[in-house]
């Protein structure tokens, strides 16, 4: 696939199944995450791999996270919670992994690099043919998750990437207006 119909053709996919990629396939993925745009080469990233218990062990801590919000939340809920990361087989935790004190880098710029990696993941996912999903949402910022996840005060979570084998037909793409975009100053 040339980087062009790449850039143009990927897709999020919502339903995922296994295998999860393969250690190649993990590879070529952070290779390609590792080329984000790194400004004064911080690497403002780091990558929480999830699978197997590991996905189990995350959706607990989502599970405390909804307890933490809600205590009187109920069974339904939390075992909703709980079963959120088993819609992959696998799962990446992008987290920009912030420098506070760097001159001329501030933290935003270091944040958009680990989205960059993030994006270079969903990339190289998809130029091997696998599925993948980038999810937020409020567990990303949620206090009990980040702790739960080893996070110093300033660094975020960017995405929980799910990855998988895709399980279900690619939606149409829809057609963007450039123009709609794009503000020219000539």
């Amino acid at each position: 696939m040339d980087a062009l119909t790449l850039l143009h053709e990927r897709s999020s996919m919502g339903k995922l199944m296994g295998p999860p990629p393969s250690p190649e396939q993990l590879e070529a993925i952070y290779r390609a995450a590792l080329r984000a745009p790194d400004h004064k080469e911080l690497r403002p990233w780091r990558f929480i791999e999830f699978s197997g218990e590991g996905l189990s062990r995350l959706g607990e801590l989502f599970a405390e996270a909804e307890f933490r919000e809600d205590p009187h939340a109920g069974d339904a809920a939390l075992d909703a919670a709980r079963k959120k990361p088993r819609r992959a087989p696998m799962i990446i935790a992008v987290i920009a992994r912030v420098s506070p004190d760097v001159p001329k880098v501030p933290k935003i710029e270091q944040v958009i690099s680990a989205g960059c990696a993030a994006h270079g993941i969903l990339l190289a996912a998809h130029a091997q043919g696998l599925g993948a999903m980038w999810r937020s949402g409020k567990y990303a910022f949620d206090p009990t998750v980040r702790k739960g996840l080893g996070l110093a005060e300033d660094d975020e979570v960017v995405a929980f990437l799910y990855l998988g084998t895709p399980g279900g037909r690619h939606k149409p793409l829809p057609e963007h207006d450039i123009e709609a975009f794009v503000e020219r100053w000539d």
